[in-house]
């Protein structure tokens, strides 16, 4: 289709003092005189940058990029300013059937941009086809859709990080917080008001004291990239509170900024490592929010929309959805693999990020012929030499084709365990035959992750995460509650592995409530004994609720923000409980080894690593590991076990974990271990107030019903090992 400029005055097109430039960096590059502007399109016939006043509302000039070098559209303009508001109009041909969508009646936000100004207006000006017209995306909208769309702002990247380091905490040490940045700080009494819900907050003092004394090493923040509310959702007065809608990659949410400037997300880093704590950052590189064919021309759409999405290859006007979300963000292209490795070093090294959890990694690792572990978007990873060195955490799975790859990422990279979310929830709920696996997951899933010298770390384990219930509504609720959504509760995951415990929701039953608490902390301090990197979800040392909804991507409302002053003593006491777990596990290498326990006999030093006991403190053997009934059994760590080759000044004290999920007593009989003076008591979820106990080896001892202890042996030769040291 041929297509004719958008009118306008000549006052737009008035002559600019603009430069040839440089096709590289992409984006909008402040050099101190000038800026350099410079976008990829392949297939464009044309570029004009388009520039706004402050606000973001009048356009003011319209200047054609004077340059088309390697398929980058490129000027330099002296009179540019950092604060300069601009975006672009791409011209080319309007051919959906041939994968092309460019339209310049509609403003494009710069893929590059590093601040956007404004939010999205929605109007059927921002479709690049008229809506309701027969075949209505092959049909052409010249309607401006300029004063609909936020716009992108040139940023000054100059700023003092002072004397702020990197924490670079140890995989090994590692303990993720997963929060939203609005829902954690929008209701803290500490945080003045102009802050809460914004970078800023995130940086309070008593905000970060909050991690520091809770013992986590990296805060998880859910998406802060520039994202877009859909309009189904706002119609419905709701909101895209989760953030999994991307249309920026190098910009964040305006909505998160307390002020006008991108510093303010390194003043919130710079805080949170002053005090030891990592930032991850959720990145959904694998969608962005213009939808399938239908959807609205925003930016990459009508930049170059063959280029930057997968498309059928028989049909090009058709999306390929392998992320459920319309379309899918085609990493195979080398400009569009730069783009997303750009970014990802960008937040590193500009913005100070210490690693990425990737949404539907699977997607980024998917090549036309499959899921490719050597394809290019890890192997760029891999060898980059910032990429690298940064945590990587895959979510490995989509819906698309073979989508499952939990467990086939390569080395360097940890992935979300749901096996280890759904085995642990189904144990403790009281399923059957779930022993065998319990003892897999809890020490490493090492049936998924021992290969090419990847290391317990490697599995991400978690009970719960944003995506689900949290975990009082786990042990509150046998169903979903998520009427609020508008969607008649057929959203969200129907099998989630709950249990009410007698009661649907909130209850004033003495035992119910007294039950689920004792079954929050068997989750909890499952989830940090085991071995590998533990998650906790904002919260829930606390015992948030989100009356049982589990897909409450669109509460941006008390429902989904932490009540702060509305924590109860339940939930002071659950914190403190929380603390304690994760300061054990500090205090005990064994809890987080680099190496897996793998439960064979050391010929030098006749000890295993790991020994799985029954009640009567003897081996387990194959009839106890495939008995239906069971549920309850003991893992004894011996600190005398080193791995081959390692040598260390004192040997690791020994552990001795008691699990027990039946629903009555189980008497277990505590093991006689060679150099063992007898036992100390350190946690009992039964009692978490109760003081450390000496215990004698041989003592038989009562584990109440659904509860789990941790015990550490007396040992002589270790106290005088550790005093030879």
């Amino acid at each position: 289709m041929e297509i004719s400029p958008p009118s306008s005055s000549s006052r737009l097109h008035r002559p600019a003092r603009i430069h040839e430039g440089r096709p590289h960096p992409l984006g909008a590059t402040w050099d101190g005189l000038g800026v350099n502007f410079a976008l990829f399109s392949a297939n464009a016939t044309r570029v004009e940058l388009c520039l706004f006043d402050a606000e973001g509302r009048k356009e003011l000039e319209r200047i054609d990029l004077p340059e088309f070098t390697d398929e980058v559209w490129h000027g330099y303009l002296p009179d540019a300013r950092p604060g300069t508001v601009y975006g672009y109009r791409v011209h080319g041909p309007y051919a959906p059937e041939a994968g092309h969508r460019f339209n310049p009646h509609k403003l494009l936000l710069d893929p590059y941009g590093k601040a956007h100004t404004g939010h999205l207006r929605w109007s059927n000006a921002l479709f690049a086809y008229k809506l309701g017209s027969p075949r209505a995306d092959l049909s052409f909208d010249r309607r401006d859709s300029a004063p609909a769309m936020p716009k992108s702002v040139v940023q000054d990247p100059a700023f003092t990080w002072g004397r702020a380091r990197r924490p670079h905490v140890p995989w090994e040490h590692t303990v993720l917080y997963e929060l939203h940045v609005k829902g954690y700080t929008q209701r803290h009494p500490a945080v003045p008001p102009p802050h809460r819900g914004t970078f800023a907050g995130l940086g309070h003092p008593a905000v970060v004291d909050h991690f520091v004394t809770l013992g986590v090493t990296a805060v998880e923040l859910l998406p802060i990239h520039a994202f877009i509310d859909d309009r189904m959702l706002l119609e419905k007065g709701l909101r895209n509170y989760w953030g999994y809608n991307t249309i920026g990659f190098f910009a964040p949410d305006p909505r998160y900024m307390a002020g006008p400037f991108v510093n303010e997300f390194k003043e919130m880093v710079a805080r949170l490592h002053d005090a030891g704590i990592e930032v991850i950052l959720d990145v959904v590189y694998n969608h962005t929010a213009e939808g399938n064919e239908m959807g609205p021309t925003l930016s990459f759409k009508g930049i170059d929309n063959a280029s930057y999405y997968r498309l059928l290859p028989d049909n090009p006007r058709y999306y390929i959805n392998d992320t459920g979300t319309g379309n899918t963000v085609n990493v195979s292209h080398p400009r569009v693999l730069q783009m997303v490795t750009d970014s990802l070093r960008y937040w590193a090294q500009e913005m100070g990020v210490d690693g990425f959890r990737f949404d539907l990694a699977t997607i980024l690792a998917r090549e036309w012929h499959g899921f490719d572990a050597g394809g290019g978007f890890l192997d760029a990873c891999r060898q980059d030499p910032v990429l690298s060195g940064l945590k990587l955490i895959a979510e490995p799975w989509d819906v698309g084709p073979g989508g499952y790859q939990v467990g086939a990422f390569p080395p360097g990279w940890a992935e979300w365990n749901d096996r280890y979310r759904d085995t642990l929830r189904s144990f403790w709920k009281g399923d059957e035959g779930k022993l065998a696996e319990l003892a897999t997951r809890m020490t490493g899933s090492a049936d998924l992750f021992n290969q090419r010298g990847r290391r317990p770390w490697s599995s991400v384990n978690f009970i719960t995460a944003h995506d689900g219930f949290t975990l009082r509504d786990l042990v509150s609720y046998n169903d979903k509650h998520n009427d609020a959504n508008g969607e008649e509760s057929r959203d969200g995951h129907s099998e989630n592995l709950s249990w009410n415990h007698g009661a649907e929701g909130p209850t004033d039953d003495p035992d119910i409530r007294d039950l689920r608490l004792r079954q929050m902390r068997n989750l909890l301090a499952s989830l940090a004994l085991s071995q590998g990197t533990p998650m906790l979800l904002a919260g829930d040392e606390m015992g948030r609720t989100q009356g049982g909804n589990n897909n409450a991507y669109c509460q941006d409302n008390e429902t989904t923000w932490i009540d702060w002053e509305g924590i109860d003593a339940e939930g002071h006491a659950l914190t403190a409980f929380v603390r304690r777990l994760l300061q054990v596990r500090r205090s005990h290498p064994l809890l987080r080894r680099g190496r897996f326990l793998i439960g064979i006999q050391d010929e030098d030093l006749g000890v295993k690593d790991v020994s799985w006991l029954t009640p009567l403190g003897t081996e387990m053997t194959d009839d106890h590991w495939h008995d239906p009934h069971a549920r309850a059994l003991g893992m004894l760590l011996d600190g005398r076990a080193q791995a081959t080759g390692v040598r260390r000044y004192a040997p690791e004290a020994t552990l001795l974990v008691l699990i027990n999920a039946h629903h009555d007593v189980v008497p277990f009989i505590l093991p006689d271990v060679v150099g063992g003076r007898g036992w100390r008591r350190l946690i009992d979820t039964a009692a978490p107030e109760d003081p450390e106990t000496d215990l004698p080896a041989g003592h038989e001892y009562a584990v109440t019903g659904r509860s789990l202890l941790l015990l550490e042996l007396h040992s002589v030769e270790r106290r005088r090992a550790a005093r030879s040291v």
